[in-house]
């Protein structure tokens, strides 16, 4: 089953749209018939189910405390694979969009300080944390990276907070060191970052000195699905029904799945969006997403079986 099928009868309308940037309109999403909406957190995103069948993930970016409406930001990417276009161009108030989630890959964990490191759209990830930050009076700063001025969205954050936002652009400014503007940073800190997969990359090395569980963050791409740790063929053992399926060991566990006739539902099948989840009851997993910490992937509890796989002989799912 896919994720627009399971979606199709839970539509959102577009009630606003509102110019954010040269590049981002912000959308409101309601229920035609007013019913509240599935709460959410900071972190969370949904899955946008588009008339014309694509699925697209957005970070919630609007009031979680709203129960009747979704704000989402999306940048129009010309050369994008479609789903910012169809938005954007097509898509007008009073047309209806499915949707899925909402889903929390990004959780906001407790800390006494915070530092929000977001590069271009990556800003509305973190922005409903820097409302529960300031809601609870703890102590954040922000630095908000971008290109050139025009394109980031929500620069006001900047005049509203300006003892605690830094935004930089590379055009004309050139790069900035996130480590100098990290400076030393209290014990108790929690980092958080969104954006670009050459910010999250070098931020490792940036933070070096801060221990790992401190650095959380959320991409837009996978760099592990294509990895190459094992092809050795393994069974899957599905708990519930007892059924037995054999796996090649050359594709991912969601299209052996598929083949023996088994529905789960998918959305991204890139390993970023966790609606794929299935719980691992045994197993030695070859995980290929970006969601889990290496911590989460040592428990061998849980899999993305859109890009993931199995080292071990056996697979034991909670289906």
């Amino acid at each position: 089953m896919t994720l627009a099928e399971a979606a199709a009868s839970d539509q959102l309308l577009i009630v606003d749209r509102l110019k954010r940037s040269s590049s981002v309109d912000e959308f409101v999403l309601e229920r035609h018939d007013g019913r509240r909406l599935p709460d959410w957190a900071p972190g969370a995103h949904i899955d946008v189910v588009l008339p014309s069948g694509k699925i697209r993930q957005y970070s919630l970016c609007g009031d979680r405390w709203n129960a009747h409406q979704y704000r989402i930001a999306v940048q129009h990417e010309p050369k994008g694979a479609g789903g910012s276009q169809e938005l954007h161009d097509q898509l007008a108030i009073g047309d209806a969009v499915g949707f899925g989630g909402p889903r929390n890959n990004f959780r906001f964990a407790p800390a006494q300080h915070y530092r929000f490191i977001a590069g271009g759209i990556g800003i509305t990830a973190v922005m409903p944390m820097i409302n529960q930050a300031d809601l609870l009076d703890l102590d954040w700063q922000l630095l908000y990276l971008g290109r050139t001025p025009e394109r980031m969205a929500y620069q006001e954050l900047q005049d509203l907070y300006p003892q605690r936002v830094t935004v930089h652009t590379s055009v004309p400014d050139g790069r900035i060191s996130v480590r100098d503007w990290l400076g030393e940073v209290p014990e108790d800190t929690m980092i958080y970052a969104c954006g670009p997969e050459a910010l999250l990359e070098a931020l490792p090395q940036e933070c070096q000195g801060l221990p790992s569980t401190h650095l959380r963050t959320e991409r837009f791409t996978n760099t592990q699905n294509d990895a190459t740790v094992s092809s050795k063929p393994y069974e899957i053992q599905l708990q519930r029904s007892g059924r037995v399926v054999q796996a090649p060991g050359t594709s991912p566990v969601i299209d052996v799945l598929a083949n023996a006739g088994i529905d789960v539902i998918t959305s991204c099948s890139k390993g970023v969006c966790g609606t794929c989840e299935i719980d691992v009851l045994d197993g030695d997993i070859d995980h290929r997403d970006a969601i889990l910490d290496d911590a989460e992937r040592a428990e061998n509890t849980c899999m993305f079986p859109c890009v993931s796989r199995c080292l071990s002989e056996r697979l034991v799912l909670d289906l």
